[in-house]
């Protein structure tokens, strides 16, 4: 099917899934959208994270995508089942992915989750992890100063690692194999996270196993699209164009993309 795949998030974040989407599914159209005006979404009320997180999906639906990946954690844990009901497209979150690879790796049954206030305080990857492996302990941790950084671009900087170090301390004394990085934001920073958590830690991309679930969707509903001639992403922006298009650039090694304003 030539219809693009829509991929929505609370901003750049969700570049992190285009990313394993262009890698994994180089033949799809994908069309983005990054609410960067009322970004983060991890602060806001789950009122604000569902009305947000509809605007978005009704726009991708007007233009006519066959699949919706909702991109963002925290718009995950407060409105997958809305959206689900209201679309007839498939509509793939990324907790459950998330919390999947972590099952998978860790030995010890003990996982670290990264995340937004939204995503810690809705409990939604304790949940999943417990439903999938019953008797796991998890250690949620909120990391509400990343995603500004990520953002304003500051990823790679020296404040990035100060930042990551002193939000990680809490951890510190709490024995676990395997870390997700419940916010698709935060394989940005994992360069300073790798380097601040200990050796044996396993780093789960939720942004990754996503597109494992994107591909399966596309495969049982006889989604994938037929040309080989590849498309360009479409990428729109609530927010100011000239900083979502260097993220952009930088993330995804593009020297120029296609960026556009969307109001929503």
């Amino acid at each position: 099917m030539e219809q693009p795949i829509g991929v929505i998030d609370s901003g750049v974040g969700g570049l992190t899934v285009v990313k394993e989407m262009l890698k994994r599914l180089p033949n799809e159209s994908i069309v983005y959208i990054g609410d960067e005006k009322r970004c983060p979404y991890g602060p806001r009320s789950s009122e604000e994270v569902r009305q947000y997180t509809m605007e978005m999906a009704t726009a991708l639906s007007n233009m006519g995508i066959k699949m919706l990946v909702i991109a963002c954690n925290t718009a995950t844990a407060v409105a997958l089942d809305d959206v689900r009901a209201q679309f007839d497209f498939p509509v793939i979150g990324v907790i459950r992915p998330g919390a999947r690879g972590a099952v998978k790796v860790s030995k010890m049954r003990k996982i670290a989750v990264l995340g937004t206030e939204g995503t810690i305080k809705s409990r939604a990857y304790e949940q999943e992890i417990e439903r999938q492996s019953p008797g796991t302990t998890v250690y949620p941790l909120a990391c509400p100063e990343f995603v500004p950084l990520v953002e304003s671009g500051q990823y790679r900087s020296a404040l990035a690692s100060e930042v990551v170090e002193r939000s990680l301390r809490e951890l510190d004394g709490k024995e676990f194999d395997a870390a997700i990085l419940g916010c698709t934001h935060y394989p940005l920073l994992e360069h300073p996270i790798r380097k601040h958590l200990p050796e044996n830690v396993q780093i789960i991309s939720s942004a990754i196993e996503t597109v494992v679930d994107v591909e399966k969707g596309l495969r049982e509903n006889n989604l994938f699209r037929d040309a080989t001639v590849q498309v360009e992403p479409i990428f729109y922006t609530t927010g100011p164009l000239e900083k979502f298009e260097a993220i952009i650039c930088d993330w995804l090694a593009m020297k120029k993309a296609d960026v556009r304003q969307i109001c929503l």
